[in-house]
C-alpha cells in the first residue's frame, strides 16, 4: 500500500465472518445458525463481530450481496465471452448446470432465504427480490437479441426452469436434473432463434 493511500480493503475478521456465514447459512440455514455460532467457528470476538456487522440481520444482507457478486460475476463472464444472441444464455445455463452438480448443493440461497423470510417489508426480502429483478432483467435483455417480441416471456420461461432445476437437483439425481435442464433451455432459445429468423412472434 502506498503511504497516505488509505487500506479500504475488508479486515481479515470481517471476511473470516463473511466466509463463515456463507458456509454455515447456505448449507444449514440461516435461522438455525446463532451469532454465537458463527463467532466461535470464525474465531473472533463478540466485540469484532458487532464491528463489522451492527446486528445478525447486517451480516445476512451482506451475505446475500457476496452470493449476488459471485452470481452477477459468472454471469458478466458468460455475457463478455460470447457474442452471438443464444452463447451468453447457453453459457449462463451452463454454469447454472454446473452448480447444481457441485457438492455441497442445497439449492438456491435465494429461494431459501425467501423461505426463511416471507414478510415482503423485511430488509432481507427486499434483497432476494433486487437479486431476483436484476436476474430476469438481465436475461431478458439477453433474449431480445434472439427474439425481440417475446423476450419477456422467454426470460421469465429461462427463470422458471432454472427455478425448478435447482429446486430438484436437491432432491434427485443432479446429473440427470441438469441434463434436463440443459435440454429445456436449448428447447426455449431453438424455439426463439426460429422466431426470429421467420419474423414470427407467436
Amino acid at each position: 500500500m502506498t503511504r497516505g493511500t488509505p487500506d479500504t480493503r475488508p479486515s481479515e475478521a470481517r471476511l473470516r465472518l463473511l466466509t463463515t456465514a456463507i458456509r454455515l447459512f447456505y448449507s444449514e440455514g440461516i435461522h438455525s445458525v446463532g451469532i454465537d455460532r458463527i463467532i466461535s467457528e470464525a474465531k473472533v470476538t463478540r466485540a469484532t463481530f458487532y464491528r463489522h456487522f451492527p446486528s445478525k440481520d447486517d451480516l445476512i444482507l451482506a451475505y446475500l450481496r457476496e452470493i449476488h457478486r459471485m452470481e452477477r460475476e459468472a454471469v458478466d463472464t458468460a455475457i463478455a465471452t460470447h457474442s452471438s444472441p443464444v452463447d451468453p444464455l447457453r453459457a449462463i445455463a451452463g454454469s447454472i448446470a454446473r452448480n447444481i452438480q457441485s457438492p455441497g448443493f442445497r439449492g438456491c440461497a435465494f429461494l431459501n432465504a425467501a423461505a426463511e423470510y416471507p414478510a415482503t417489508e423485511h430488509p432481507v426480502r427486499q434483497e432476494i427480490i433486487a437479486h431476483r429483478q436484476w436476474f430476469l432483467d438481465t436475461l431478458t435483455t439477453l433474449m431480445a437479441q434472439v427474439h425481440q417480441e417475446t423476450a419477456d416471456p422467454a426470460a421469465r420461461h429461462f427463470v422458471m426452469l432454472r427455478d425448478g432445476a435447482m429446486a430438484a437437483g436437491c432432491l434427485f439425481d443432479p446429473a440427470l436434473v441438469s441434463e434436463t435442464f440443459l435440454r429445456g433451455v436449448d428447447g426455449l432459445l431453438e424455439i426463439n432463434a426460429e422466431r426470429q429468423s421467420t419474423g414470427s412472434a407467436g
